[in-house]
């Protein structure tokens, strides 16, 4: 097969050309988020480690189970894709410390809110090869944007920006939902204008074209079964692809 069409041996895993807008030209969407693994892995090839930008609900920053036994890029894209399927949490929530293990990412801007147990809570992650990786968590995209534009002492969106030198972006559609307060296990999808508040926050342009200016690549995790189903995901989906392409990417919805 053609290496250009190498991300055809990934299963579950749609790949997008994006064309006429900003930001990224590739996108990979799936449904498990620890697809991200395979998709990095496809869309960096050979260049170097990349910051993650990453929007959750969750901090995805669980130490894999046996770290030292996810594979180096080198062993390449089959490797990583079965160690995701195999070898990662069903919980979809340590699959960014293993891109680092992996020498897939750099450092980490983690734009989320909630803490699954075990969550790593350190500011620097030190993978089992020995190399550090900043990880720079805020709750909102507003925050980072403010961080980003009037840095106070702490800051560091700036700084993990600033020295970037290919950044990979990553949504976790269930990063647009909240919980019921009358019943915890009821997930609540936003509408759309809260999506576009969320999204984009008054001043955030600057920070936006910071991330998007060497951003080589989209995944977009849909994680159905955090999103109140199929059928809700599906309409958030399409709410959200709204506001992320269009408006943020200046590209049509795929």
């Amino acid at each position: 097969m053609d290496e250009s069409h190498k991300h055809l041996r990934l299963a579950g895993v749609i790949r997008l050309s994006l064309g006429g807008g900003r930001g990224p030209t590739d996108a990979y969407v799936f449904d498990p988020h620890r697809l991200a693994l395979p998709a990095w892995a496809c869309a960096l090839e050979d260049g170097p480690a990349a910051l993650l930008v990453t929007l959750d609900r969750h901090l995805d920053l669980v130490v894999p189970q046996a770290p030292a036994a996810v594979p180096d890029r080198s062993a390449g894209l089959r490797a990583l894709d079965e160690h995701a399927r195999w070898s990662l949490d069903v919980r979809n929530y340590d699959h960014v410390l293993a891109a680092m293990e992996a020498g897939l990412v750099g450092d980490a801007l983690v734009i989320a809110r909630g803490r699954p147990r075990g969550t790593f809570a350190g500011d620097v992650y030190v993978d089992t090869r020995g190399r550090p990786h900043r990880l720079v968590v805020v709750p909102t995209v507003d925050r980072a944007a403010e961080a980003f534009n009037a840095p106070a002492p702490g800051d560091a969106v700036r700084d993990v920006l600033a020295s970037a030198e290919r950044i990979l972006l990553d949504v976790d559609l269930d990063c647009f939902t909240s919980l019921s307060d009358a019943d915890p296990t009821t997930v609540l999808p936003w509408p759309r204008g809260v999506i576009r508040d969320y999204l984009l926050p008054p001043d955030s342009e600057s920070f936006w074209e910071a991330v998007l200016g060497r951003c080589v690549a989209l995944t977009l995790a849909r994680e159905p079964h955090h999103c109140g189903g199929l059928l809700a995901s599906g309409e958030l989906f399409r709410d959200v692809a709204e506001v992320l392409f269009r408006e943020l990417l200046h590209t049509p919805p795929p």
